[in-house]
């Protein structure tokens, strides 16, 4: 199984302080994001939600490791009962008055390939709806 991290890269037309406070305000997360249990751009807080499809939903826990304000943010990401344990990773760049968005999806190999729902193909299908869709829509109405 490949160990290659899912990668994704956009460029919105907002600034950086508006990217920044989208993933990292909890107020502003519930607007495009999952409904989270809280919120806090802390390393060591640890958060949790319930996502997946129209069949199952999986709890997802998950524990902040790296905050660098308006630049990086990291957070763990597994699943309550199942094997596996993945890393997150918004990067930010500023590119003059638009913002680059970066984000990596590593360790998704460490979720196996006994359950279909947490195939590799999945992520990247998920976190390109989540830019392309409700993120996108979100800066768009905001900046």
């Amino acid at each position: 199984m490949s160990t290659q991290p899912f990668v994704i890269e956009r460029i919105y037309t907002a600034p950086i302080s508006l990217v920044w406070q989208a993933i990292t305000d909890h107020a502003c997360m519930k607007e495009w994001y999952f409904d989270l249990s809280g919120f806090r751009a802390e390393p060591g807080y640890e958060f949790s939600f319930m996502g997946g499809n129209d069949c199952v939903q999986y709890l997802h826990l998950c524990r902040v490791t790296e905050v660098i304000p308006l630049q990086k943010l990291s957070h763990t990401w597994r699943y309550e009962g199942y094997p596996g344990d993945s890393l997150v990773t918004w990067e930010l760049f500023e590119d003059g008055d638009k913002t680059r968005v970066r984000l990596t999806h590593s360790g998704l190999e460490s979720f196996g390939t006994a359950h279909p729902d947490l195939a590799p193909h999945n992520f990247a299908t998920g976190w390109t709806s989540i830019l392309d869709g409700s993120l996108s829509a979100y800066l768009t109405r905001k900046a």
